[in-house]
């Protein structure tokens, strides 16, 4: 078995997928978290691996930059892999003046920008969300580990590059958690397909502020991200 973006094999993924966007974190992950793991795919550098943590099978695949991107591989991991849950952990950036550098936070919903889930669902408004489950289980999980999470509503946008006050103000106003390019349509393909979804992100870059994490930041700051998202997995 294998498509046109992924040549796996039809075991070689669990039915728990970790989905960060950079390939070179999804080979970090594999390298420092899962025991006995093995790459599965390397079309387009796209990355995938499977092993176990704490004797559960996971696999970790990275979904590339934007929606386009992330839905394509959400849909072929579901339709031709029999995926059942799809854990987002990436980064976001923030435009609350509570929110901060290395803040984690999970999108229970997402607003935005793009028009693919209109264009699905007859140009109305399609209320993209988490799986109510899987965010009582993180949260769980975090509270145990310590680690304060935020919930809150998401603004995915088509455009990285946007400097537009207008919009920042109404995201402001809004009270938007977090900015990203990719849960919304994640959501949406996982609400269609009728599976479990979660986007877990770490504040990178607050957008208001001007303030950016260094790559050394980065790293340490998201191994706690990724600690809990496997946790949430058991």
């Amino acid at each position: 078995m294998s498509t046109p973006h992924i040549s796996s094999k039809k075991n070689d993924f669990s039915d728990i997928v970790l989905m960060p966007g950079d390939p070179l974190r999804a080979k970090y992950i594999a390298e420092n978290y899962l025991n006995n793991f093995q790459q599965i795919n390397k079309v387009r550098l796209m990355l995938a691996y499977t092993g176990f943590y704490k004797n559960k099978k996971i696999s970790v695949m990275s979904h590339g930059i934007g929606i386009p991107s992330a839905t394509l591989y959400v849909r072929e991991l579901i339709n031709e892999y029999k995926v059942k849950k799809i854990i987002r952990i990436g980064t976001c950036g923030a435009v609350r003046e509570d929110v901060n550098l290395r803040d984690i936070v999970i999108g229970m919903g997402a607003c935005t920008d793009s028009k693919i889930n209109r264009i699905k669902f007859k140009n109305h408004d399609f209320s993209a969300i988490a799986d109510f489950k899987m965010i009582c289980k993180t949260m769980h999980i975090a509270k145990k580990l310590n680690v304060n999470i935020r919930v809150g509503n998401f603004f995915t946008t088509d455009s990285f590059y946007n400097d537009d006050q207008e919009t920042l103000e109404i995201l402001q106003k809004y009270h938007i958690l977090g900015v990203d390019m990719e849960t919304a349509g994640i959501y949406g393909v996982t609400s269609e397909l009728m599976v479990k979804a979660i986007s877990i992100c770490t504040v990178s870059d607050h957008i208001i502020k001007k303030e950016s994490l260094s790559s050394k930041d980065r790293e340490s700051s998201f191994n706690s991200m990724i600690h809990i998202a496997l946790e949430s997995t058991l």
